[in-house]
C-alpha cells in the first residue's frame, strides 16, 4: 500500500515557475514507477510525466516537454515536478500516481488527492 500527498500548488503568473512535490508513505517507494497527471475543469485527466524507479527513464507529454522536469529522491520518498515557463493552459489539478508497472497510466494503482495549479495571464 502506498499513500501519496501532493503539495506545492498555487497561483502563479504566466511565465513563472512552480515545483510540485509528492511525498509517499511506505518502505517500497523506490520500487514504484511514479507519474504526474493533471485534470482541467471539464476535461479528462491527462498524462504529464513519469519516471522510472531509479530515475533513469523519464517521459513527458508533448505539451510540457522542455518546460517541465520530473525527478525523484528515493531517500526522501518524494517525487517532484519542476514547472517552468508556465502557461494559462497549464491550469489544472495536478495528481501524483504510483504503480509497479511501466508506463504509469491513468489506470495506476495509487493516487494522491491532487494540488491546484492556477496560471494567470
Amino acid at each position: 500500500q502506498v499513500q501519496l500527498v501532493e503539495s506545492g500548488g498555487g497561483l502563479v503568473q504566466a511565465g513563472g515557475s512552480l515545483t510540485l512535490s509528492c511525498a509517499a508513505s511506505g518502505r517500497t517507494f523506490s520500487r514504484h514507477f511514479m507519474g504526474w497527471f493533471r485534470q482541467a475543469p471539464g476535461l479528462e485527466r491527462e498524462f504529464v510525466a513519469h519516471i522510472s524507479w531509479n530515475g533513469g527513464s523519464t517521459d513527458y507529454a508533448d505539451s510540457v516537454k522542455g518546460r517541465f522536469t520530473i525527478s525523484r529522491d528515493n531517500a526522501k520518498n518524494t517525487v517532484y515536478l519542476q514547472m517552468d515557463s508556465l502557461k494559462p493552459e497549464d491550469t489544472a489539478v495536478y495528481y501524483c500516481a504510483a504503480d509497479h508497472f511501466w508506463p504509469v497510466t491513468i489506470g495506476s494503482a495509487y493516487w494522491g488527492q491532487g494540488t491546484q495549479v492556477t496560471v494567470s495571464s
